[in-house]
């Protein structure tokens, strides 16, 4: 009997240490701008440069085409932070290790339409002298690291190393549907050397194995999420292919080539790639993104024919030997009776990006205990 209440108490406390957090789709920026008549007028005066994201140093002589498909990121979900909790719409980012939310300490006009943490109100905040700067693809933010209480569904960290903003400059995220961003790369890339959420998740033993994985659903509304400690079988019924990381700084894997009609059009001799749910299209250099864009009948614009998108081939993307393909479906992007193409340029040492256009398409798991990334298909 001992035996068995002991096995029982095992299962419940292995199912404890897995944590479903819902992400809602809602308006994208680019949504939210045009219908404050904001958007031609958003785009002139703010140039955007992916490559700042990911190498923040070559950000000045790194250019990167302003294509305005970045503004469709749509996926997010809710944490607390502080005793008693204060509530974050965050961006759930593979792209990036920080975590950081506005603070009543910030004097940006960014500020002054979302959620704010203030310290004063939490028992359990710690306050320290160390600053912090993060650079992003379309915009940045400065501010102090603190440690209090996070909580991510029913994961709770104490003493959470996280930002609160003093300065978010720029457009960018005062029009933003989320307060701050959860990243979820890995520490050798966080910003003041402060420990990630999921670092602290395992170190803690709150997560059952040291993985998550996401899926984003076509849903208009719901069905989207990020699994803390686990893997949701229901996801893999196509079976799940293991790409081994070339680097434990961002999901960094190998792509052995992308093809189109059986036809090798970009990545002929391997390249590097980054699996980023931070980042809504596919970016990669500008000739092949260039060549992508003119094999589909689109100018360097990305626009279409919305009539001619169903006639649209699979652009496939090989990945450890197997082919990984996103259909028209997945990188057509309609809003408003028009279509553009799901593509954006990074000059980075032939860099490509694979974000929610990919991510749509499988369930992504990201395997910590081996370095590696897990596929499997949806379709």
């Amino acid at each position: 009997m001992m035996k068995l209440l002991l096995l029982l108490s095992l299962v419940a406390l292995s199912q404890c240490l897995v944590s479903k957090v819902s992400l809602r789709k809602g308006k994208s920026l680019r949504q939210s701008l045009k219908e404050h008549g904001l958007l031609e007028h958003y785009l002139k005066h703010n140039p955007y440069n992916l490559a700042s994201k990911y190498f923040p140093a070559l950000a000045s002589t790194v250019s990167s085409e302003p294509l305005e498909n970045y503004l469709d990121v749509e996926y997010y979900g809710t944490i607390s932070i502080g005793t008693p909790a204060q509530d974050f719409t965050v961006l759930f980012d593979t792209g990036s290790s920080n975590l950081w939310v506005p603070s009543v300490y910030c004097s940006s006009e960014a500020c002054t339409n979302h959620n704010l943490f203030n310290p004063a109100d939490s028992s359990t905040f710690v306050s320290t002298n160390e600053n912090v700067s993060i650079e992003y693809g379309t915009g940045s933010m400065t501010g102090i690291l603190g440690y209090d209480t996070v909580v991510v569904e029913d994961i709770t960290i104490s003493q959470q190393i996280f930002g609160l903003s003093e300065t978010e400059p720029g457009d960018f995220f005062y029009y933003t549907p989320f307060d701050g961003i959860l990243g979820l790369a890995f520490p050798s890339i966080s910003s003041s050397g402060a420990t990630p959420v999921f670092d602290n998740m395992m170190s803690e033993d709150l997560v059952s194995q040291d993985l998550f994985s996401v899926y984003l659903s076509n849903d208009d509304e719901s069905g989207s999420f990020v699994l803390f400690g686990g893997i949701d079988d229901s996801y893999t019924s196509a079976g799940i292919s293991w790409i081994p990381l070339s680097a434990e700084t961002y999901w960094q894997i190998t792509m052995d080539s992308v093809s189109m009609n059986d036809e090798v059009i970009a990545c002929s001799s391997s390249c590097q790639a980054i699996i980023d749910t931070g980042t809504s299209l596919l970016a990669g250099p500008t000739s092949a993104i260039d060549n992508i864009l003119d094999a589909l009948g689109s100018d360097s614009s990305g626009e279409i024919s919305c009539d001619s998108a169903s006639s649209l081939p699979d652009i496939v993307f090989t990945l450890n030997g197997n082919a990984f393909s996103v259909p028209a479906s997945g990188y057509v992007v309609e809003s408003d009776g028009s279509c553009s193409l799901g593509f954006e340029s990074v000059d980075v040492d032939d860099l490509w990006i694979l974000g929610d256009v990919f991510i749509h398409e499988y369930y992504v798991i990201f395997d910590r205990a081996n370095d590696r990334v897990g596929l499997s298909s949806l379709s």
